[in-house]
C-alpha cells in the first residue's frame, strides 16, 4: 500500500519530485526522462509509468529556463518512436508467449480487448491516436506487433504519433505550466490531464455497454 501511495504521490506532486531532480542532478535529468517516456511506452507491462503528466511538468521548467526546451523535445521524441518500436517487436516475436506465460496478471485480458476493438475500428491511425490515451498508448504498438502490421506502415504512424504526443503535451506545459494559478493547483492540472486523456476509453466503454443493453433488449 505504501508503494502505490508513494506513485500516486509522485503523479501529484510531480512539479516538486521534478525540480528536485533537475536542482540536484542537473544532465542526468534527460537520461531519467528519456527513460522513464521509452519504459511507458516500450514495455507492455510499463502503462502505470507517467507519460502526459511527465512531459507536461518538463515542458513548464523549461518554460522557466531549468531544461533546455529542444533538447528536451528532441529526446522525448526518440524516446517515444524507439518505445514503441521496441514494443512492436516484442509483440510481434514473443507476443503470443507472454500473453500465455502471464496468464493475465501482467498483461490484463480485458485491456488488450479495448485495444484490439480500437484497432479494430482505426487501423493504422490507431497507433496516432493511442498516443494520447494511458495504458492504449502501452498496449497499441504490442497489438500491432502481434497481428504482424507491416512494419514499414507502422513506422510512420509510430514517428507521426510519438511526435505530435511529444509536441502537443510539451506545448501544453511550456505555454501554460507556469501561470499563476496552474502553478498553485498543480495536482489538480495534472489530474486533470489524467482524466482528460482518458476520457475517449471512458467514452468507449459507455457506448459498448450500451450497445450490449440494447442487444438484450
Amino acid at each position: 500500500m505504501n508503494t502505490v501511495t508513494y506513485l500516486i504521490d509522485i503523479f501529484l506532486h510531480l512539479d516538486k519530485y521534478l525540480g528536485f531532480i533537475i536542482n540536484n542532478y542537473g544532465f542526468e535529468t534527460y537520461l531519467l526522462l528519456f527513460f522513464i517516456i521509452f519504459l511507458e511506452t516500450g514495455l507492455v507491462v510499463t502503462p502505470f509509468l507517467p507519460g502526459d503528466s511527465l512531459i507536461f511538468a518538463a515542458a513548464a521548467f523549461a518554460a522557466m529556463g531549468m531544461l533546455n526546451i529542444y533538447a528536451l523535445l528532441g529526446l522525448l521524441m526518440v524516446a517515444a518512436i524507439l518505445g514503441d518500436t521496441v514494443n512492436y517487436e516484442i509483440g510481434r516475436i514473443f507476443g503470443d508467449k507472454l500473453i500465455n506465460i502471464a496468464g493475465g496478471k501482467l498483461i490484463k485480458k480485458e485491456h488488450l480487448d479495448k485495444t484490439n476493438k480500437f484497432y479494430e475500428k482505426h487501423g493504422g491511425k490507431t497507433i496516432i491516436f493511442a498516443r494520447f490515451i494511458p495504458i492504449v498508448r502501452t498496449l497499441a504498438p504490442f497489438v500491432a506487433g502481434i497481428g504482424k502490421m507491416q512494419y514499414r506502415h507502422f513506422i510512420s504512424f509510430n514517428a507521426i504519433g510519438g511526435i505530435l504526443w511529444v509536441l502537443v503535451v510539451s506545448a501544453l506545459g511550456f505555454f501554460f505550466g507556469n501561470i499563476p494559478v496552474v502553478k498553485k493547483n498543480f495536482e489538480f492540472v495534472i489530474i486533470a490531464i489524467i482524466f482528460i486523456s482518458i476520457v475517449p476509453v471512458i467514452v468507449e466503454f459507455l457506448r459498448s455497454k450500451m450497445k450490449k443493453t440494447n442487444q438484450t433488449v
